[in-house]
């Protein structure tokens, strides 16, 4: 009898909390169509606890997926080539060393560390030095043979390849500070005085770079119009506009050949700490022979603390490198190509349905990208049983917490309460094209995944998906 009871009272508990989902399911479809509208959208709610899709809205339609595709990508990543995975970069000489001086070449062998920076061009000289050598009489050459196929993947326009989302990618580059954003420079600009050209000066260096200063420094109560471009298909950069005295200006530029430039920045690096080189010793790439002896390796950051700053700062030169080492380390051809076939073959493994991707980049920058928010949410349900969720949960971007590197993209959403720290999830945005998808715990104690997807946007959709996600922490 007892056991009747309790039966009974657990069926009608489920009844319950169904007839609340049903509720709440009713009033979402009010709030879609309120905030987003039925076109162009898609929207999906899926159980953590069995799985089940609890409400969808164009749950099956191939969306374009922005940055939430790196979702997929640091999943696989994390299987493919483990958590521990680091890059590895390599310095090797070919030549006898002859009182200080290197008669031969020296090469740099790059593995796609997104994290070389200059004071690994310290180190690298450091060890020169420790060789013996106070001058080369040789070259200095790049070996970015892992990778292959074009620098820039598909999907990049024209007008985007100055910026840094849209950097070339190589298997030796470089990044001028913590963010690791590959493949480019920092250009800062001072101000001097008034009607004259402010100071302008790269991070790491010049690194092959030309730049032409043809901005001006104006009075304090003028406006910063300070723009920083470079030249289409070159290694031209070009300031212009007005800094006001008393302000500061920076940005990051792609570089047009990473190895090469990357190469500049080291034989640069090694001049100011005390090696030269004679006569006119050529900058270039160059496969390592293979009698060269190797005589220093830096191993880049674990792959378990890198994927930090690839999701949470969404960096899609990072995605770009880890497609290509997975297709390298998986079939021995660094493409991107290769990499997206490892995409689609985990997610095969992981239990999503093949058919629902249809991938160009592991970055989302493409717009021939395609994806479901029901699959996307499959994703999230799925990850919970994969061996490195932790990790992957851990790096995904904190609604409302201020902290840049635990915030993220979402630091400045969701930042007030009761939604502090409730969304966990990854954004996106391309031209006309706004997502969201993560993990969101509800007023009722239960988390769930979500996603949020919309396309073809005259204006800025964020406002609308922050919305809804709000109406589902307050009405689940």
């Amino acid at each position: 009898m007892k056991k009747n009871l309790v039966v009974i009272l657990l069926l009608i508990l489920l009844l319950i909390n169904h007839g609340k989902i049903v509720s709440a399911n009713l009033n979402l479809e009010n709030i879609v169509q309120s905030q987003l509208g039925n076109d162009n959208i898609s929207v999906s709610v899926r159980s953590l606890e069995t799985g089940e899709v609890i409400y969808r809205k164009n749950g099956d339609v191939g969306m374009k997926p922005a940055s939430t595709l790196k979702l997929l990508t640091a999943a696989a990543a994390l299987d493919v080539l483990g958590s521990n995975y680091r890059f590895d970069t390599m310095v090797y000489i070919d030549g006898l060393v002859v009182d200080g001086v290197l008669r031969g070449d020296v090469y740099i062998k790059g593995g796609g560390d997104p994290t070389l920076q200059k004071k690994d061009f310290v180190a690298f000289a450091d060890t020169l030095m420790h060789q013996g050598i106070k001058m080369i009489d040789g070259n200095l050459y790049g070996d970015d043979t892992l990778f292959s196929g074009p620098q820039l993947t598909p999907g990049v326009a024209s007008a985007d390849e100055s910026y840094y989302f849209a950097s070339r990618i190589s298997a030796l580059t470089m990044s001028p500070d913590n963010d690791y954003d590959a493949g480019t420079i920092i250009v800062d600009v001072l101000p001097t005085t008034v009607g004259s050209q402010p100071t302008i000066s790269a991070r790491p260096n010049e690194s092959g770079m030309v730049i032409q200063n043809n901005a001006v420094t104006v009075n304090a109560n003028q406006s910063n119009t300070i723009q920083i471009e470079r030249q289409y298909r070159t290694n031209n950069i070009i300031v212009t506009g007005n800094i006001p005295i008393g302000s500061t200006f920076k940005d990051w530029v792609t570089l047009y050949d990473p190895t090469i430039n990357t190469i500049h920045a080291i034989k640069k690096t090694f001049k100011q700490r005390g090696i030269d080189f004679l006569g006119n010793s050529a900058v270039d790439r160059k496969e390592v022979p293979a009698d060269a002896s190797m005589i220093y390796t830096k191993h880049s950051l674990p792959l378990k603390v890198l994927i930090n700053p690839f999701l949470k700062l969404s960096n899609n030169s990072i995605a770009d490198i880890l497609i290509k080492t997975m297709g390298k380390e998986a079939s021995g051809k660094g493409t991107t190509e290769e990499g997206v076939s490892v995409l689609k073959d985990y997610g095969r493994l992981l239990g999503l349905d093949a058919h629902q991707w249809s991938l160009e980049d592991g970055s989302g920058i493409s717009h021939n990208n395609r994806v479901t928010a029901n699959e996307l949410t499959k994703l999230l349900f799925k990850m919970q049983g994969e061996p490195n969720y932790n990790v992957f949960y851990a790096a995904l971007p904190i609604g409302g917490e201020k902290d840049r590197l635990q915030g993220g993209s979402l630091s400045k959403r969701f930042n007030s309460e009761p939604y502090i720290e409730q969304v966990v999830a990854k954004t996106g945005s391309i031209s006309g094209v706004y997502t969201l998808a993560g993990y969101v715990k509800a007023a009722s104690g239960q988390t769930y995944a979500f996603a949020i997807m919309t396309q073809n946007q005259s204006s800025i959709a964020i406002p609308s998906i922050d919305e809804v996600v709000k109406y589902i922490i307050n009405s689940y």
